[in-house]
């Protein structure tokens, strides 16, 4: 048996993807030290983990979100490396550089890659140069004069972005001239909050889109490989709800269109570690734009792993410790169909309000072709200073039509007391003849499915 890339990793997150972090570490044998805040002491993860160790208060400014607390806690338990997970300080180039400096392996891409693709307008430009279509959008802008002229040329609606955006911050539409001033100093704003970075830029809006990703993995010995892709079209203010593998809506001729240019834009930035690049399909005209690149592991990164049967976080590990991916491009199979529905503590029925508060039950579905990962156990203290995710229910079939029939059952099956969940919403959402017939689009929920759910509410 091949020796542990890492004798011991500090997982520098929580919940769930912490979690899913301790599993991939124990399954090649590595110790894995996990990072807490004050309000996570208590933690599955805690649980699970080798050792835990508090790095500060509960607000993710004063524990999740300092690298120097991280990089402590590593050094003072003797890790090799740190798996960031997603969101926190995953995507910040300064903190892969400041690991590289004391010593720590950063799991993840470059600093440089970070840099290059977190910047939306540097990655627009580099997808340029390596030949991947762009939605037609500006550079930089100054001021409202500059999206004026933008919207002139290529006519309402626009969408204004942050350049250095994520997670649908920093982003508006705008269908009209008078409203062009506003949203801009409403997006800086929320992007100065966000990112400490106001810069913003311009596209033209796509109305009825459908946001297809590729999952690439890449080395540092020189190989990029694809693994398909994941449709994540059903949102809600940008914020995905319900992923699945492969898309419903793509032959086979885009999807191989949409991977070898995946592969390209990696290749153009030397990309070593997992990432997705994400796609715009446009519905009406069956163009497809690049849209960015996520420089870390996805949230829903696990229909991949249903349908090829690879295990990303592990090959995340292996890569950073300087190893080959375990595999080629030739040797990915697609098997099936799978979907996955994220849990949150949300009252759909209240404008997906947050509930955070203490778990009375959780029974998690089981049986064949389903997966959870989750954080969660009955008496939980939900705390309020992150974001509600719960859970994300997983389930694979032999095509689409059984994964979403083992969807329903594991939905039904969930048993959840104490704080209310997304899970009814998910329900609806199956069974609505839009969504089985894969005419979804990134709004149909707020234009479409929540008005019709919230007329039909009301007339009871």
């Amino acid at each position: 048996m091949p020796s542990p890339p890492f004798t011991r990793i500090l997982v520098a997150n929580r919940g769930e993807i912490a979690v899913r972090v301790i599993r991939a570490c124990e399954s090649l044998g590595i110790e894995s030290v996990v990072a807490v805040s004050a309000a996570d002491r208590d933690s599955l993860a805690a649980r699970l983990a080798t050792r835990a160790v508090c790095i500060g208060p509960a607000p993710a400014a004063q524990s999740y979100l300092r690298p120097e607390l991280l990089i402590t806690a590593a050094q003072g338990t003797q890790c090799q490396a740190i798996h960031p997970g997603y969101g926190f300080l995953s995507e910040r180039a300064q903190f892969s550089r400041l690991c590289a400096k004391e010593g720590l392996t950063f799991i993840g891409p470059s600093p440089e890659a970070i840099e290059a693709m977190g910047d939306k307008l540097s990655a627009v430009q580099l997808a340029e140069q390596a030949g991947v279509p762009r939605v037609p959008g500006s550079g930089r802008i100054e001021d409202a004069a500059d999206a004026r002229d933008f919207a002139q040329r290529h006519g309402f609606p626009i969408l204004i972005k942050a350049s250095a955006g994520g997670g649908g911050r920093g982003m508006r539409i705008v269908r009209r001239e008078a409203d062009i001033a506003h949203e801009i100093d409403a997006a800086a704003a929320e992007a100065k909050a966000a990112f400490g970075d106001p810069s913003l830029y311009v596209e033209k809006f796509v109305e009825r889109a459908r946001h297809i990703e590729i999952q690439v993995l890449g080395d540092s010995h020189g190989n990029v490989v694809h693994l398909g892709e994941r449709d994540c079209s059903t949102q809600r203010r940008h914020q995905k709800l319900i992923e699945e593998a492969p898309s419903p809506a793509i032959d086979a001729k885009l999807r191989e269109e949409l991977a070898g240019a995946a592969v390209r834009l990696a290749r153009r930035v030397n990309y070593v570690g997992a990432g997705t690049v994400e796609f715009v399909f446009d519905a009406d005209t069956s163009r497809w734009y690049f849209l960015e690149m996520n420089t870390r592991i996805q949230v829903e990164h696990p229909v991949t792993e249903m349908i090829t049967g690879r295990d990303l976080v592990v090959e995340q590990i292996r890569v950073a410790a300087g190893e080959p991916i375990s595999f080629k491009q030739s040797e990915v199979r697609f098997t099936g169909h799978a979907i996955e529905c994220r849990i949150n503590a949300e009252d759909a029925t209240q404008n997906f309000a947050p509930r955070p508060g203490r778990l009375q039950t959780w029974t998690a579905p089981d049986g064949e072709g389903i997966r959870v990962d989750t954080h969660c156990f009955s008496g939980y203290l939900i705390p309020p200073y992150y974001d509600s995710l719960l859970a994300k229910v997983i389930t694979h079939g032999a095509d689409r039509q059984q994964a979403l029939q083992r969807m329903s059952a594991a939905l039904a099956d969930l048993n959840v007391t104490g704080v209310p969940t997304t899970a009814p919403f998910h329900q609806q959402v199956l069974v609505h003849d839009d969504f089985r017939s894969a005419k979804v689009t990134t709004r149909w929920v707020e234009e479409t499915f929540l008005p019709a759910a919230n007329a039909e509410r009301l007339a009871t």
